[in-house]
């Protein structure tokens, strides 16, 4: 069991992240690029410190994994049983854009599946945050409430989507489910919290993803009701392989509906 107060720990060091990113935000940032082309501003570096920070204090034993670290080789991250991952500043191509659609993630892997999972919004300050076997929340302003996922009614079907990172499979996928169906372009993890607060029913991601991108989110989802699996409707696992990297995967609030027959059409 998880003690609660670690879990409030965590959502204190993902404001903070969030507050310095705001700073960052706030001004004229400039953006250069890393090795793979992907972005890079002040605001993720300046986000992983005050989280790498934070964690080391809470739990100095611990590794911490994050986007912006060293990577380990795997024979050193293959013996970790339990770690910190972290993305500190999820969807900097939405932060570059100045839309509001980035987030700050960490979670706390134990055995190859999250087990504390926080997404904070710096933009409107709002949190989402789930621990095994507690639950999952929303916390907006002062008020926290409870989340969980919907049954998914064909008649009304919300699929979320990339804002950034769109394909010709994800238009298929959502063709496939006719008209009846509408489409939530939105950037960062918030796609698995519109599923794990019930405002939408699946997220079909189809190219590439990090394992950091996924795993805090993946908590909440799985304690609203929902999950996260592969095309073969495994549970995304981290820390499994060599690589960081994410196969294809589906976020589903439903876990009792077969999307299945829609996925074959692809």
């Amino acid at each position: 069991m998880i003690p609660e107060e670690t879990t409030r720990q965590v959502i204190e060091i993902a404001r903070a992240a969030a507050r310095a990113i705001l700073t960052i935000y706030e001004s004229d940032f400039t953006v250069n690029n890393k090795k793979d082309n992907s972005p890079l501003t002040q605001a993720d570096l300046i986000a992983h410190q005050t989280i790498t920070k934070g964690l080391t204090a809470l739990t100095p034993n611990l590794p911490i994994l994050s986007e912006e670290s060293t990577i380990p080789p795997w024979d050193k991250r293959k013996h970790w049983r339990q770690y910190w991952l972290i993305d500190p500043l999820d969807g900097t191509r939405e932060f570059i854009k100045r839309n509001g659609e980035f987030t700050v993630n960490i979670a706390l892997i134990e055995d190859h599946l999250p087990v504390i999972g926080v997404v904070y919004v710096p933009v409107g300050n709002v949190c989402y945050y789930a621990s095994r076997d507690h639950g999952a929340y929303k916390i907006t302003g002062t008020s926290t409430s409870a989340i969980q996922t919907r049954k998914t009614d064909m008649n009304h079907i919300a699929v979320c989507g990339s804002r950034s990172h769109g394909n010709k499979k994800q238009q298929a996928f959502i063709k496939s489910l006719g008209q009846q169906s509408t489409m939530i372009a939105i950037g960062s993890s918030l796609k698995f919290c519109l599923v794990a607060e019930g405002s939408a029913d699946v997220y079909l991601r189809f190219g590439l993803t990090s394992e950091w991108d996924t795993a805090a989110a993946h908590c909440i989802v799985n304690e609203a009701g929902g999950a996260v699996l592969d095309m073969h409707d495994q549970p995304l696992c981290y820390n499994d392989t060599a690589s960081l990297l994410n196969p294809e995967f589906m976020v589903i609030g439903d876990k009792h509906f077969d999307w299945q027959p829609y996925l074959n059409s692809l």
